[in-house]
C-alpha cells in the first residue's frame, strides 16, 4: 500500500465520520431549539464519535463499499433519539419537517463550504496538505451522497420522516398511513434499491449537484 493510499483512506475515514456524526448532532440539536432536550439529556449533541458509532453504518458498510471499490463512501451513525411529541407541541409539523431535514441540509451545506476551499489547497506541497486535500475532497462527495441519499422517500431515511410530517399537516392521512405500514420492511426496500440498475438512477442527482458547486 502506498503512501498516497493510506492518506486517502484515513481522510476518507475522517471525512465520514464528519459526515454522518454532524448529521446526527443537527437532527438533536434542532429538535432542542424546539424544547426536545432528549438527546443532550443522553449526551448525543456531543462531537465525540463513539457516542455515535453504529457498529454497521458507521463501520461495516463503509468499510464493504470501500474494498468492493465502490466509487464512493456513504453510511449513517447511531440515530438520536427525537421526542416528536415535544417538537410538535413547541412548533407544529414544520418543527418536526425541520428536525427531519436538519442533517441533510448540513450534509449539503458543508459540501459547499469545502467546495469553494477546495481551490485554494488545489496544489498540495506537503504531506499535510496532501491529506488536506484528500480530506476535502473526499468530504465533498461523501457529504453530497449522504445528503441525497437520506432524501429518499423511503422509511427510515430522512426524507420519508419529512414527507410523513408534511403529509400530516396537509391532513393526507393515506399517506401517513402507508409510510408507517412500510416502515418495518424499509431496510429491506433500501437493500434493494442500491443492488439494483435503480440505485444509480436514484443517486443520479450526486452527479449534478458536484457538477454545480465544484464548477464556480
Amino acid at each position: 500500500m502506498t503512501e498516497l493510499e493510506i492518506y486517502k483512506i484515513a481522510a476518507s475515514i475522517l471525512a465520514i465520520m464528519v459526515a454522518i456524526i454532524g448529521h446526527e448532532i443537527m437532527h438533536g440539536w434542532v429538535a432542542y431549539r424546539y424544547g426536545d432536550d432528549t438527546a443532550k439529556s443522553q449526551g448525543r449533541l456531543s462531537i465525540n464519535p463513539i457516542v455515535h458509532i453504529d457498529p454497521i453504518g458507521t463501520l461495516l458498510v463503509p468499510a464493504l463499499l470501500y474494498i468492493s471499490g465502490s466509487p464512493f463512501l456513504f453510511g449513517w451513525a447511531k440515530p438520536v433519539p427525537i421526542n416528536s411529541n415535544i417538537v410538535i407541541r413547541n412548533g407544529g409539523y414544520n418543527a418536526m419537517i425541520a428536525v427531519s431535514l436538519a442533517g441533510i441540509t448540513y450534509n449539503f451545506l458543508l459540501a459547499i463550504l469545502l467546495a469553494t476551499i477546495l481551490p485554494l489547497v488545489g496544489n498540495p506541497d506537503s504531506a499535510l496538505s496532501a491529506f488536506v486535500y484528500l480530506f476535502i475532497l473526499q468530504s465533498i462527495l461523501i457529504n453530497v451522497v449522504l445528503g441525497v441519499f437520506n432524501l429518499w422517500p423511503v422509511p427510515p431515511l430522512d426524507g420519508s420522516q419529512a414527507l410523513m410530517y408534511f403529509s400530516a399537516k396537509m391532513k393526507w392521512r393515506s399517506i401517513v398511513e402507508f409510510l408507517e405500514k412500510i416502515y418495518p420492511y424499509g431496510m429491506i426496500f433500501i437493500i434493494l434499491i442500491l443492488a439494483t440498475p435503480l440505485g444509480n438512477i436514484m443517486f443520479q442527482p450526486v452527479r449534478w449537484i458536484l457538477q454545480a458547486i465544484t464548477s464556480q
